[in-house]
C-alpha cells in the first residue's frame, strides 16, 4: 500500500511538473523495494526456525525461490530514477 502510495505521489508530480517531488518519489519507491527484500529474505530464513532439525530446515529454507516478480520492481525502480534524470538533463537543453 505504501509503495502504490508513493508511485501516485511521483505520477502527480510528474503530471504537475515538480520534478523534486517526483524525484524524490523515484529515489523512496528503490529505497523502499530495497527494504521489502531483504525484509523477505529474512523471513524466508526465519520460516522454518520451528523445525527443531537444523538441515531439514535448511533443505526447506533452500527449496524457496524468488521469482520474476522482483525483477520487475527493482526495474521499474530504476527505470523511474532514470526518468527523473533524464529529464532534469533535458530541462537544461530546452529552445526558447
Amino acid at each position: 500500500m505504501v509503495m502504490l502510495l508513493i508511485a501516485v505521489v511521483g505520477i502527480i508530480g510528474t503530471v504537475f511538473n515538480q520534478g523534486k517531488i517526483s524525484r524524490l518519489a523515484a529515489w523512496l519507491s528503490l529505497a523502499l523495494i530495497f527494504v521489502l527484500y531483504i525484509a523477505a529474505i529474512l523471513k524466508v530464513k526465519t520460516s522454518f526456525s520451528f523445525i527443531p532439525f537444523h538441515s531439514i530446515a535448511g533443505f526447506l529454507t533452500n527449496q524457496l525461490k524468488f521469482k520474476w516478480g522482483w525483477y520487475l520492481l527493482f526495474f521499474g525502480g530504476l527505470l523511474s530514477i532514470t526518468g527523473t534524470l533524464v529529464s532534469k538533463k533535458a530541462s537544461n537543453f530546452k529552445i526558447n
